[in-house]
């Protein structure tokens, strides 16, 4: 069994789901860097507070409105697009390369954070084009390469 995912490898476990992924930032409840990856060590403490700025005003912009604030935030700018995702504990944010799909980059960052509070670890799939890659057998066996788990496993 693969060891539990760590605070501290989290933004590096993301970029190497990730092929999009160039950097990402990982803060705790407080908004305090945990781990950062991707880009120079000089460079960290700006992209923690740029990242802990986003959610900020995001909250701001949606107390008045139901539904209580965002668990997801997208932001596009000129080079790339920005990804944040964060639950009660954590924030997890990433910067991408423009032509990243957002959902996929979403659930790649809901992903890595389900797994970093203790869900299944994430596996990769093999390509059916890789040398003695063995394909799926069955639908089961294919929900289990899923890079989100719990898809395809609601009758457990």
């Amino acid at each position: 069994m693969a060891p539990a995912l760590t605070a501290g490898r989290t933004a590096a476990r993301l970029c190497d789901l990730s092929s999009d992924v160039r950097a990402a930032v990982l803060l705790d409840a407080a908004g305090a860097a945990v781990a950062v990856h991707g880009i120079p060590k000089s460079a960290a403490r700006e992209l923690a507070d740029l990242a802990r700025g986003l959610f900020e005003t995001v909250d701001r912009a949606h107390r008045d409105l139901p539904g209580g604030p965002p668990e997801q935030v997208e932001l596009q700018v000129d080079r790339g697009t920005v990804y944040a995702s964060r639950t009660t504990r954590w924030t997890l944010a990433a910067v991408a390369r423009r032509t990243a799909l957002s959902s996929l980059a979403l659930m790649d960052l809901r992903a890595v954070l389900g797994e970093l509070e203790g869900g299944r670890p994430i596996r990769r799939s093999s390509s059916a084009g890789e040398e003695g890659a063995p394909g799926p057998a069955t639908e089961q066996a294919a929900a289990s390469e899923s890079p989100v788990p719990e898809l395809g496993h609601e009758g457990e």
